[in-house]
């Protein structure tokens, strides 16, 4: 049996960990976490600091207790902070400065992502926050609650600015989004659904400052009083970085191949280029679908699955990796939208000739007398081919589930024509007879 090594119990890290102990393999594990703490869902945080949960206990869903319970030796903030992969040697100091030696079988990275920081004047000042870990949202909380912070300026509409957004606006705060796109969530939706998201965030009083890039943040007694963009200054009480993140590659950088961003190159099996090493989660590469070749998407669920197949391969277990569509989706006051694939401009972006269709009506049929929400929806799909290669929802009705089956028939390879002949069924109470997706597909040049 192996002895496997474990760099980072986040959600890669975590879901391989849970693969290996749960098969009673009988390998030894061995977990290395820089944290106090595993398995913060990040995606849940904006809910606690928006108060929309009461308390964060449930967004932790692995502990050091079940690891050591099921025999695997776990050291809490303790950093790798050298491998050597040809003696398979790993170099670690613990928060006291006590410096650890270990060797491995078989190495898993899941060392994760870190956010990017603007190098801009300003960005050490006191109240100018990120957010990533556990602590983070619990710093941000408790700056939320003093009175004295009135305005709040989020910088980055992605989907974790837009939330946070409507996080503070929850708690009363006269809220700014900022993000040098003219529009928001921009890398995973065409305009005409993100048009409808900008309407959402002004509707309710979220002040939207588009196309504009920040040049400086200003301060006073060395706390945060306002951002000056290349347009207007905008006086904040506190400002939080939004702008995304980054893969955490420090170890091993200048001797794993790497993808153009510097995340690592890993195959189907979420091996590196050096035998023995696994990369998964944030820090590695996925296998994209929509483009057929790796690419870079960090999502929950792309780690989750990441860390499953790394962990059965490393376990002696083949198995490969599906690919990824990089399906998602976000909720704001009511409007939820989903996507999946490429949108129209990602499309245009690789040169891909595609064509789409559209389509928006009501969930149920008309004669269903409770409400009734409509439902906006887009199908990219390969002009040559008809291969689907992308699909974007909209609506205040919880339609989150069509999403999958756009994704499997990306990932199948489906094309829109046989798309447009699928055995949806059928109920009033449910959906319409033809439905939007049908509908949309049909209606496909």
């Amino acid at each position: 049996m192996s002895k496997i090594v474990v760099v980072g119990a986040n959600h890669a890290g975590t879901a391989a960990v849970r693969t290996i102990l749960d098969k009673k393999s009988g390998h030894e594990v061995v977990i290395y976490d820089r944290n106090s703490n595993i398995s913060f869902l990040g995606c849940g945080m904006a809910l606690w600091i928006g108060n929309q949960i009461s308390k964060p206990d449930g967004l932790f869903y692995a502990s050091k207790e079940e690891f050591e319970s099921k025999g695997a030796k776990v050291y809490m903030e303790t950093s790798v902070e050298r491998v050597d992969f040809e003696n398979k040697k790993i170099y670690a100091k613990t928060k006291d400065g006590e410096e650890i030696v270990d060797t491995y079988d078989k190495l898993i990275l899941s060392t994760g992502s870190e956010p990017i920081i603007p190098n801009i004047p300003g960005h050490d000042l006191e109240n100018v926050m990120q957010v990533k870990l556990y602590q983070d949202a619990q710093a941000v909380i408790d700056k939320i609650k003093d009175k004295d912070v009135k305005n709040v300026t989020v910088v980055g509409a992605g989907y974790i600015g837009v939330e946070l957004a409507e996080a503070f606006e929850r708690h009363g705060k006269n809220t700014t989004l900022v993000d040098m796109a003219d529009t928001v969530l921009s890398t995973y939706y065409d305009e005409e659904f993100t048009d409808l998201m900008k309407e959402n965030l002004s509707k309710h009083n979220i002040n939207l400052e588009l196309g504009q890039s920040v040049q400086e943040i200003k301060g006073e007694n060395g706390k945060v009083t306002s951002i000056v963009t290349n347009e207007k200054e905008i006086d904040t009480d506190l400002v939080v970085l939004c702008i995304g993140f980054k893969p955490n590659t420090v170890i091993g950088k200048d001797q794993l191949e790497t993808f153009r961003n510097g995340a690592y190159l890993v195959n189907k099996k979420q091996e590196t280029s050096i035998k023995d090493v696994y990369a998964i989660g944030d820090c590695a590469t996925v296998y994209d679908n929509t483009i057929d070749a790796p690419n870079y998407i960090a999502l929950a669920s792309n780690a989750a699955r990441s860390g499953i197949v790394g962990g059965s391969n490393a376990a002696g277990v083949e198995l490969e990796s599906n690919g990824v569509q990089g399906s998602n989706g976000i909720s704001i006051y009511g409007l939820n939208m989903v996507s999946t694939g490429i949108t129209l401009k990602k499309a245009a972006a690789l040169g891909i000739e595609v064509g789409h269709t559209d389509f928006e009506d009501t969930q149920k049929p008309g004669f269903i007398e409770t409400t009734n929400p409509t439902v906006k929806i887009r199908i990219v799909y390969d002009k040559k081919t008809r291969v689907v290669l992308g699909a974007q929802m909209a609506s205040e009705y919880d339609m989150s589930m069509g999403i999958h089956l756009f994704s499997l028939a990306i990932q199948e390879k489906v094309t829109i024509d046989k798309l447009a002949l699928t055995d949806l069924f059928f109920l009033p109470h449910f959906n319409q007879p033809y439905n939007y997706i049908t509908m949309a597909a049909i209606s496909a040049e």
